[in-house]
């Protein structure tokens, strides 16, 4: 067999298990994700010639102990364990080791790891590190490059993380009922936080950056079948995928913006938003509703819409008032004043934004909302004040030339009017 692909997707698929597993083994990340990789390489040797086991992760999972416990008698000038060849030959123990880790045993394990990755002591930037390291699998230079940072801080940064996981002396037994609750928000949340870190990359970067939305979206995917009738995981792997389905039209050529209504649909991702849409209505079915499904909600109406002009944008506003109470925010009632300013006019959507300005003036999508609703008011020079204001807070390229644009278009026309 020539074609070693089928091994590379079968490996990431069994990492999380697999490394989940060797964490409660050995109480260590390092010493679990050394493992790991060792039973990769053996698996690179192996499978080619016996063909793919009948669980890769028992395989991997028995391997890897095998190995990481021969490395530690060797260490300690103790009897090693047999040769490769007798460790490799895994037909019976594997069949019993499957059996024994069962899906709850699987999930058990999967969600410490999880939960480790997003311990509360980590800031949010070592969360995302260490989780698309230890759980994706993802390469330091791979994380450094989507993070447009050196290797050398991101290798930093992941080390950090793991070394205040060691100080905190986390536990590695099974979590419990209620802490599984309490954490399954935490875990979503940090989902999210890698899905944005992709998702509002700008033109420039956002060929590089666009793996980390793929990858959230994964995450999401696995968190789902842990947790299949959870309808707020449900919402939140159905907004990254309806978000993520707009990604082919969201940057022109050139790599400038290119708002909503601007956006060619026929671009969009058919098969995203059909898996998206689908897991929003069975979420909503639960009658359990939560932020992420509402959002996605939302994201939902917009992929329903054949052309802009078809956006149902009472409902959104309505939805964007249920995600106001459930979730208080400037940010929210700034996206439900565009919503506003489709219904009931810009005027309207104005004074819904006035009261924000102390708490969003460093907000770069603030100013650009408000240039955009004077603008729609013919009120030129207010506009061109907001505009000025949003470019100077332009945190990317694309940011800024959208804005360069509005107020080029407001030059030309000035000049046009004086001469």
């Amino acid at each position: 067999m020539t074609d070693l692909a089928w091994i590379e997707t079968a490996i990431t698929a069994a990492r999380p298990q697999a490394i989940g597993a060797l964490l409660r083994y050995f109480r260590d990340l390092d010493t679990a994700e050394e493992a790991f990789q060792n039973a990769c390489l053996r698996a690179l040797k192996a499978w080619p010639q016996n063909g793919p086991p009948r669980d890769p992760a028992a395989w991997l999972i028995m391997v890897g102990r095998n190995v990481a416990i021969d490395d530690i008698r060797r260490g300690r000038k103790q009897q090693p364990l047999p040769d490769d060849e007798l460790i490799s030959d895994l037909d019976d123990a594997e069949s019993a080791l499957a059996e024994r880790l069962d899906g709850s045993h699987y999930r058990d394990d999967i969600l410490r790891l999880l939960f480790i990755c997003c311990h509360p002591e980590l800031p949010p930037t070592q969360q995302i590190a260490l989780a698309l390291r230890i759980v994706s699998g993802l390469t330091v230079p791979q994380i450094a490059r989507a993070f447009l940072v050196s290797d050398v801080a991101m290798e930093q940064r992941i080390t950090r993380a793991k070394a205040k996981v060691a100080r905190a002396r986390v536990p590695f037994e099974t979590p419990g009922a209620p802490e599984r609750s309490e954490r399954l928000g935490s875990v979503a949340a940090m989902i999210y936080l890698v899905f944005n870190e992709g998702y509002s990359a700008s033109g420039d970067t956002a060929g590089i950056r666009a793996p980390l939305c793929e990858e959230a979206i994964r995450l999401a995917r696995l968190l789902l079948r842990l947790f299949p009738s959870e309808p707020e995981i449900m919402g939140l792997t159905a907004l990254m995928l309806l978000q993520h389905a707009r990604a082919p039209a969201r940057f022109d050529a050139g790599g400038e913006i290119v708002l909503l209504d601007d956006q060619d649909r026929s671009l969009w991702n058919a098969k995203f938003i059909a898996e998206g849409l689908a897991l929003i209505d069975k979420a909503m079915r639960h009658r359990r509703t939560g932020a992420y499904q509402i959002q996605a909600a939302i994201a939902a109406l917009h992929a329903r819409a054949a052309r802009p002009e078809d956006t149902d944008w009472a409902q959104i506003d309505l939805l964007y008032g249920s995600l106001e109470i459930l979730q208080p925010s400037p940010v929210i009632t700034l996206n439900r004043a565009v919503a506003v300013s489709k219904v009931r006019g810009a005027d309207a959507a104005l004074a819904m934004i006035a009261p924000l300005e102390d708490r969003l003036s460093n907000y770069f999508h603030y100013f650009g909302t408000k240039g955009a609703l004077l603008l729609q008011l013919d009120r030129r020079n207010e506009a061109r004040t907001a505009f000025d204001r949003a470019i100077a807070l332009a945190r990317t390229t694309a940011e800024a030339a959208h804005i360069r644009m509005h107020l080029d278009r407001l030059s030309r026309e000035s000049e046009a009017v004086s001469s």
